[in-house]
């Protein structure tokens, strides 16, 4: 009998044959399913394949005593609760690497587009109010030859950093632990107390993992801290940010301007930002492109065949979150 796997959300059709090949398929073709109805959903699989932002902890999978292995097609996983599941000896995995490139390509759009002011320019011109020369009304600052400050330095704060270079940027860096000098060198980066970075950097960038013990990073305190003329550019999740204390930064000019492109509580958004002149604010889409969704799908595609004893990575995916279920 073939085991069985539920994907959470439609994904290319040929990676659903790819996992035909393999399972006896589900894929849920409506709205979102509630906490409830992925419960009782869970029930009968062996797998999941998370293809949204549906949240997994130990209520979900109480029920789902057939439940080996809950692959992620991202590379985040701030929904899934590891410890939940691996106390219930269930394989969880992310998929790194796809959205790194996409990811920073991105988040330079967001560095160029607020430190000019296109959006606001663009919406100028589109309402009509470009009637002779504006002067100095959308004049912004210049990205080149300045200080660029990466908090997080993975994979994709690696491919943000190296971008660097073709502005001639001072890039600078706050990581955990700090990374090889081989990787330094490479992305032509130096390591900083997140102190110094938040002082010195005229572009702070956050592109760390969300934990608890990243819990609002960026508050009041380290927005004192930055540059009046600072910007901050966010990308990585919404809860590394005090919304309102960035607000209210926002709104006494101790920081230039900010993008962000994650929400603590997306799709909501604390209701000041939206009215600030001083903010960009895109709808989670710093991976949005085809390519990368579809290499998303496809590594957590190729995480759950393997966890689930399949193809020639069986049982050692290769972006396993918590081997040590093995131990059990």
């Amino acid at each position: 009998m073939m085991q069985k796997i539920l994907i959470t959300r439609p994904v290319p059709a040929d990676i659903v044959e790819r996992l035909k090949q393999y399972f006896e398929v589900a894929v849920n073709e409506g709205k979102k399913y509630s906490a409830n109805e992925l419960a009782i959903a869970l029930k009968e699989m062996d797998g999941l394949l998370v293809a949204g932002a549906e949240k997994i902890d130990g209520d979900t999978i109480a029920g789902a005593n057939r439940l080996k292995a809950v692959c992620i097609t991202a590379a985040g996983y701030n929904s899934i609760d590891v410890d939940a599941l691996t106390k219930a000896g269930i394989i969880v995995t992310n998929a790194p690497g796809p959205a790194n490139e996409t990811v920073a390509d991105f988040t330079w759009g967001l560095m160029i587009a607020t430190a000019r002011r296109i959006a606001e320019a663009a919406r100028y011109v589109q309402e009509g109010n470009w009637k002779t020369a504006v002067g100095q009304r959308f004049y912004g600052t210049a990205v080149h030859g300045k200080t660029l400050g990466i908090i997080g330095m993975g994979r994709i704060g690696q491919a943000i950093a190296k971008r660097g270079t073709g502005f001639n940027m001072k890039v600078i860096y706050h990581n955990r632990k700090r990374v090889d000098m081989a990787i330094e060198q490479d992305c032509n980066a130096a390591y900083a107390t997140k102190e110094t970075l938040l002082n010195e950097a005229d572009f702070v960038v956050l592109a760390l993992p969300f934990t608890k013990n990243n819990y609002h990073i960026i508050d009041t305190q380290e927005l004192e801290i930055m540059k009046q003329s600072a910007i901050l550019i966010n990308i990585a999740r919404g809860g590394l940010i005090n919304e309102a204390a960035l607000a209210d930064a926002l709104q006494q000019k101790k920081i230039a301007a900010a993008a962000l492109d994650v929400f603590e509580q997306e799709p909501l958004i604390f209701p000041a930002l939206p009215e600030l002149p001083n903010v960009l604010l895109t709808p989670h889409i710093a991976g949005g492109t085809e390519e990368t969704q579809y290499g998303l799908a496809s590594a957590g595609a190729d995480n759950l065949i393997a966890a689930l004893g399949y193809g020639p990575d069986a049982f050692q995916p290769p972006a396993i979150l918590n081997p040590q279920v093995y131990g059990k």
